[in-house]
């Protein structure tokens, strides 16, 4: 296995096009690439073998190629998970239809997983989504449909766009107040208190 280093702004193009979590960068590049060679077919492995277990990319800037890519973006987890589903026949009714654990820890900070979690709600619930717009603070917003929207209510509110929807959020809020807001937008959702406190702890 060779190591080549690329600039930061394409591999995060590459790790864009992961289609299932675990899919390695020489996966992606086979399936992307016209012409590429087609990947040999695994050896079997004995049962009392022991198997490595996969390594995590830690950043975009490793030289090194990683074994599993886990910074894919959020809409591409939501629609590749929903896809899924849908083809299996099942009913994707709820986040926790699409949301795990793996999916989580492939986000690296609590902003990363405020704006997974607020895109998979708006993909399960499009046609409610624009609900939370009636969330607000006692003196600012906290959703939008623009960042300037948002900056005109107060000052370093630093405004995320909700990925995959029309909507902006502020980010600039403390953990706390972010779970509030995952918990308040489930309620508006229809979730019951309980699944609400749920969607609130896996921030």
């Amino acid at each position: 296995m060779k190591t080549i280093e690329i600039d930061d702004d394409l591999y995060q193009y590459i790790a864009g096009q992961t289609l299932k979590i675990g899919e390695s960068a020489s996966d992606i590049l086979r399936r992307l690439l016209p012409g590429a060679p087609v990947k040999a077919a695994p050896a079997r492995v004995d049962a009392a073998s022991p198997v490595a277990a996969p390594v995590v990319a830690k950043s975009a800037t490793s030289t090194t190629q990683p074994a599993a890519v886990a910074t894919e973006s959020d809409a591409n987890k939501a629609e590749d998970k929903s896809s899924k589903a849908a083809s299996n026949g099942k009913k994707v009714g709820n986040i926790f239809d699409l949301v795990t654990p793996a999916d989580l820890q492939a986000e690296p900070n609590i902003v990363g997983r405020f704006l997974y979690l607020l895109s998979v709600l708006a993909r399960v619930h499009k046609k409610q989504f624009e609900k939370v717009l009636e969330i607000k603070g006692r003196n600012r917003l906290y959703f939008g449909n623009s960042a300037a929207e948002l900056n005109e209510m107060g000052t370093s509110t630093n405004p995320k766009q909700i990925p995959n929807t029309e909507f902006w959020v502020i980010t600039n809020s403390n953990t706390t107040r972010k779970k509030m807001m995952l918990t308040e937008t489930a309620i508006k959702l229809g979730y019951s208190a309980e699944d609400a406190e749920r969607i609130r702890d896996l921030l």
